[in-house]
């Protein structure tokens, strides 16, 4: 089963932002994932959305998706992100 990881983001400090954004593909490749969009809002078409931008990274099956996350290398970049925007990642799973 696939499973996505989604981050919704606000970017407080751009320059730690671009840092941080250059860093975290290098620890997708040990997982299987492949970074699928990184986007900033167009238009809100429909509700309240408070954040800007969005990543989407697909993982091959959900505990990939939380190795990852719990992994050294990408928690060593944590302190970066939250120095750099307001974040809020959600894993989903997908059957197709």
């Amino acid at each position: 089963m696939t499973a996505y990881v989604i981050g919704q983001i606000t970017v407080k400090d751009p320059a730690k932002w671009e840092e941080y954004r250059s860093r975290v593909p290098g620890t997708l490749a040990p997982w299987g994932a492949e970074l699928v969009l990184r986007g900033t809002r167009a238009k809100v078409l429909s509700g309240k959305h408070p954040h800007t931008d969005t990543v989407v990274i697909r993982f091959p099956d959900p505990e990939s998706a939380l190795k990852w996350h719990n992994s050294a290398a990408y928690q060593e970049l944590v302190p970066l992100r939250t120095q750099a925007a307001e974040v809020d990642l959600i894993s989903y799973e997908s059957d197709s």
